[in-house]
C-alpha cells in the first residue's frame, strides 16, 4: 500500500521531512504530525472518501503550530488498518492518530493506540474492551444514543414487532446488541434477525426471509452504499411498513442508488445532514454550517455527509486540546501525547458540526441528545421529521 501525504503539506512538509533526518530535536517543536487512517477504497469507499475529502477543508496550523497530516488507505481491511496505524505510530512517529471510517478498523487503530500509547480519534462508533480505552475518543454518536431516539419513533407509531437485517460484522452485532439491550424492554419484539456481509451484492433470500415473518417494521444495520441494498430488495419484495436506518447509511449516495425506495425511510443522524434548518441557539449550527459551506464549495451542492463532517470535527476538537497540550510539552514528544490525552478528558463544551463533546474516563463518546436528529427522505432529498 502506497503511502499518501496530504497535499497541504506541500514544501513544508518535504522540509519537515528532510528537517527529521538532520535534526530530529527541532522537528519536534516544528509541527504536529497526525496519522490518518482510511477505508477511500473498497465497500466502505462511501464513507472514507468524504472524510478524506474534508481534509481540505480543516486547519492546516494550530496554536499557531502547523499540521502535518500523513493519511493511509486500508481499504476497509482490519489487517491493513493495523499495518497502517503501526507505520505512522513507529515510522512516522505522530502525535494524533485519527481513524478509521467503520467499526472494525476503527477498533484496529485503537488497539495500536493502546499498546503505544497514542491518542487516538474514531471516526467510526466502536465498543470497548474494558480497560482498553484509555487512549481513544469517538467523533461518531453512540448507538445507545442514536438507538433510543428510533426505538421512541416506533413505539409512537405503535410498531411492536421488527425484523433487523445487518452487516456480519461488529457493527451489526452492535445494534442486536442495542435492541437487546433497549428496545426489547420498551415492549418492541425482535422476530428475525438477518446478516449480510458489506460487499454483497444482493440481500434477496435474507429479505424474503423477513417478509415471510411479517414484522410491523425493519431496522437496516448497515453503512455507507450497502445500507441501500435491503432498503430496495425490501420494497421490490412488496414489504411495506416502516424502514429504519442506523447514521451510518445517511449518505446522497443511499438516496441516489435507492431512488423510489429510500422515500420515508427514517434514519436517526447527526445534524450537520439539515445544519441550515437548527435552530440558532444550537451550539451545533455555526460549526455545522461552517463545514458545510466550505465543503460543498469544494465539492458541489449535497455532497455533505457526516462522515466527513466527523473529519472536521476532530479537527474541532483538536483546536481546543492541542493547544492545551502544549503548555506541558513539546510535539513529538510521549509528554504531548500524554498531554493530549489529557486534555481530551479536561476540556468541556466543544461545539462541533455533530456535537457538544464533553469527554471523560468513562464515556469516550461525550455527547449527548444535541448531537441527534430524525431525518427521512421525501421527494429525493433529506427532510427533519416533526
Amino acid at each position: 500500500m502506497t503511502r499518501k501525504l496530504s497535499r497541504r503539506a506541500g514544501l513544508l512538509g518535504a522540509v519537515a521531512v528532510f528537517g527529521l533526518m538532520t535534526a530530529p530535536v527541532l522537528a519536534q517543536t516544528n509541527e504536529i504530525k497526525v496519522g490518518v487512517v482510511l477505508s477511500t477504497t473498497g465497500p466502505a469507499a462511501a464513507l472514507g472518501i468524504p472524510e478524506k475529502n474534508s481534509l481540505d477543508v480543516v486547519p492546516t496550523e494550530i496554536g499557531g503550530v502547523p499540521v502535518k497530516v500523513i493519511m493511509l488507505d486500508d481499504g476497509g481491511d482490519p489487517t491493513a488498518a493495523t499495518t497502517n496505524a503501526r507505520r505512522l505510530v513507529t515510522e512516522d512517529k505522530v502525535d494524533i492518530l485519527i481513524g478509521s471510517s467503520i467499526t472494525p478498523t476503527a477498533l484496529a487503530l485503537a488497539n495500536v493506540a493502546f499498546e503505544n500509547n497514542v491518542p487516538h480519534i474514531s471516526l467510526a462508533p466502536m465498543p470497548f474492551q474494558p480497560g482498553r480505552e484509555k487512549w481513544t475518543v469517538v467523533m461518531p454518536q453512540p448507538v445507545p444514543l442514536m438507538g433510543n431516539v428510533l426505538f421512541e419513533h416506533m413505539l409512537a407509531g405503535k410498531v411492536k414487532n421488527v425484523a433487523m437485517i445487518g452487516f456480519s460484522d461488529s457493527w451489526g452485532d452492535l445494534w442486536l446488541k442495542e435492541f437487546k439491550e433497549r428496545g426489547e424492554p420498551k415492549g418492541i419484539k425482535l422476530v428475525a434477525d438477518e446478516r449480510y456481509a458489506r460487499a454483497d451484492t444482493s440481500v434477496a433470500g435474507q429479505a424474503l426471509k423477513i417478509v415471510a415473518a411479517k414484522p410491523d417494521a425493519v431496522l437496516v444495520a448497515a453503512s455507507g452504499t450497502a445500507a441501500a441494498l435491503p432498503q430496495m430488495a425490501l420494497r421490490e419484495r412488496g414489504f411495506t411498513g416502516p424502514i429504519y436506518q442506523t447514521h451510518g447509511a445517511v449518505t446522497q449516495a443511499f438516496i441516489r442508488i435507492a431512488g423510489k425506495a429510500a422515500e420515508g425511510a427514517v434514519f436517526a443522524s447527526g445534524p450537520v445532514i439539515v445544519a441550515e434548518l437548527q435552530d440558532d441557539a444550537a451550539l451545533t449550527k455555526k460549526p455545522g454550517v461552517a463545514y458545510v459551506s466550505a465543503y460543498e464549495a469544494k465539492f458541489g451542492k449535497d455532497s455533505r455527509t457526516q462522515f466527513g463532517a466527523h473529519m472536521y470535527d476532530a479537527f474541532e476538537v483538536m483546536k481546543r486540546v492541542v493547544p492545551a497540550a502544549a503548555k506541558a510539552a513539546k510535539p513529538g514528544t510521549q509528554e504531548f501525547r500524554e498531554a493530549i490525552r489529557q486534555a481530551f478528558m479536561a476540556e468541556k463544551d466543544i461545539a462541533a458540526s455533530q456535537g457538544v463533546y464533553n469527554f471523560t474516563e468513562k464515556d469516550r463518546y461525550g455527547v449527548d441528545n444535541r448531537a441527534r436528529v430524525l431525518i427521512t427522505v421525501k421527494n429525493g432529498a433529506w427532510a427533519l421529521v416533526k
